[in-house]
């Protein structure tokens, strides 16, 4: 996810993906349009969540599913560039472990140990 300064908005980045062309443009383009220009396009810019917020609900959405691969890094990092700090991440995923399973809260530890030694 590229993120461009765009001063007219609450939001200061707006977020630009391409990601999906990029890995899938060629075999499912529909999906690729959806995940670049809606999924991040649209919803990742809408103003009524700023991105900090929405980085946060992003990481507990894919550890409450049990998503511990490189997509809930990646959203980690996200997280990162985005404001939340470990001392935040290490409480909100402690919350969540309450909520979602003690076992998936180690996984999103120990990915979120690497991100946050980086």
């Amino acid at each position: 996810m590229q993120q461009n300064e765009n001063s007219e908005n609450q939001n200061p980045r707006k977020i630009v993906q391409t990601a999906g062309r990029e890995a899938l443009g060629e075999f499912a383009p529909d999906f690729a349009h959806f995940n670049d220009d809606v999924l991040f396009g649209e919803n990742w810019n809408n103003q009524d969540i700023d991105l900090k917020t929405r980085c946060i609900i992003t990481v507990v959405s894919l550890m409450s599913q049990g998503i511990t691969d490189n997509s809930l890094k990646y959203h980690l990092e996200n997280a990162k560039k985005n404001g939340v700090t470990k001392k935040e991440i290490a409480a909100i995923v402690t919350h969540v472990a309450f909520y979602a399973g003690w076992p998936k809260a180690w996984a999103v530890f120990n990915l979120a140990k690497q991100v946050w030694t980086e």
